[in-house]
C-alpha cells in the first residue's frame, strides 16, 4: 500500500485491488472522504478479466473496491455512496443480490445505470465515496 500526498490530496494505492489501467489513482483521499475510482473485474495478480459472467465479475469488482476502501483507512460500512455501471440492466437483480451480500445491513446511497460500453468490455464497474471518520 502507498499513499502519495499533494497538499490536501492523498492518492491511495494497494496491491489488494487491480492497478489503475490509465492515468488515474485507485483512490483519492481529501479531508474526511475517500473517492474510489471505478473498479472493474480485473484480477489484481494477473490483471486479466476474471472468467465467468456477471456473478464472477461483480464479486471481483466489489473485492477490488473493498481493497481500495480498506487501504485508504476506511471500511465498507463507511461507504456513503456508490455508482454501479452495468452493460445490461437485465443483470440488475443479480448484481443487487451480490452487492447486498457485500454490504450486509449497511445501505449506502446508490445509483445504478446501464451504459453502452465499459473499459475492457466488462459487464460491470463500481465506484464509491467512503468516509474516513467513525
Amino acid at each position: 500500500m502507498s499513499i502519495t500526498t499533494h497538499s490536501s490530496l492523498s492518492s491511495v494505492s494497494t496491491t489488494n485491488a487491480a492497478s489503475a489501467i490509465g492515468p488515474y489513482s485507485q483512490g483519492v483521499k481529501v479531508g474526511d472522504l475517500v473517492f474510489v475510482s471505478g473498479c472493474i473485474p480485473l484480477d489484481p495478480a494477473s490483471m486479466q478479466i476474471v472468467e465467468g459472467g456477471i456473478v464472477e465479475q461483480t464479486e471481483r469488482a466489489l473485492k477490488n473496491l473493498q481493497g481500495i476502501v480498506e487501504a485508504s483507512g476506511s471500511e465498507m460500512g463507511k461507504v456513503v455512496k456508490t455508482t454501479v455501471f452495468l452493460k445490461s440492466m437485465d443483470d440488475f437483480v443479480t448484481v443487487n443480490g451480490i452487492y447486498a451480500k457485500h454490504f450486509g445491513d449497511h445501505k449506502p446511497a446508490r445509483s445504478a445505470v446501464e451504459v453502452a460500453r465499459l473499459p475492457k468490455d466488462v459487464l460491470v464497474e463500481i465506484e464509491c465515496i467512503a468516509s474516513l471518520k467513525d
